[in-house]
C-alpha cells in the first residue's frame, strides 16, 4: 500500500513542475514568437541618416567614448541597497505582527539588515559616504 502511495505522490509532484515547464516553454515559444515577427514586419531601409549615432537630435560630436567615473555606480548601489531594505520593511511588518511568526520573522529580518550592513560597511570603507 505504500508503494501505491508513493507512485501517485511522485505522478502529483512531478505533474506539478510539467505546469511550471510548460509555462516556460510557453513563455520561450512568446518571446521566440514576438521577435521574429518583428523581423518580418520591420520595414528595413537604411539610409545613411539613419545608420548616424543619434544623440538627442544633435549631431553627433568628438569620439564615441565616454568616461563615466565609478562613483555613480557606487552611488546607483548604495540606492539599491536602501531601496531594497525600504520595500522590504512593510511586508516583514505585517508578518511580524501575525500571531505565531514573530521570533522567525524576527530572525530572517536581523540576517536581512546583517547583509545590508555588509553593503553599507563596503561603502564605508570605499570612502563613498564621504561628502567631496
Amino acid at each position: 500500500m505504500a508503494d501505491g502511495f508513493t507512485a501517485v505522490a511522485a505522478s502529483e509532484y512531478f505533474r506539478s513542475y510539467s505546469v511550471i515547464g510548460l509555462l516556460a516553454v510557453v513563455g520561450v515559444l512568446f518571446v521566440a514568437v514576438a521577435f521574429g515577427a518583428g523581423r518580418l514586419l520591420r520595414p528595413v531601409v537604411p539610409t545613411p541618416e539613419k545608420l548616424l549615432t543619434y544623440e538627442c537630435g544633435v549631431d553627433p560630436v568628438g569620439e564615441g567614448w565616454a568616461h563615466t567615473q565609478v562613483r555613480y555606480y557606487v552611488y546607483a548601489f548604495l540606492y539599491v541597497i536602501f531601496a531594497v531594505d525600504s520595500i522590504f520593511l512593510f511586508p516583514w511588518a505585517t508578518v511580524f505582527a501575525a500571531p505565531g511568526y514573530g521570533a522567525t520573522t524576527l530572525v530572517e529580518m536581523f540576517i536581512f539588515l546583517g547583509f545590508l550592513a555588509v553593503g553599507l560597511l563596503y561603502a564605508w570603507k570605499k570612502d563613498v559616504l564621504a561628502w567631496a
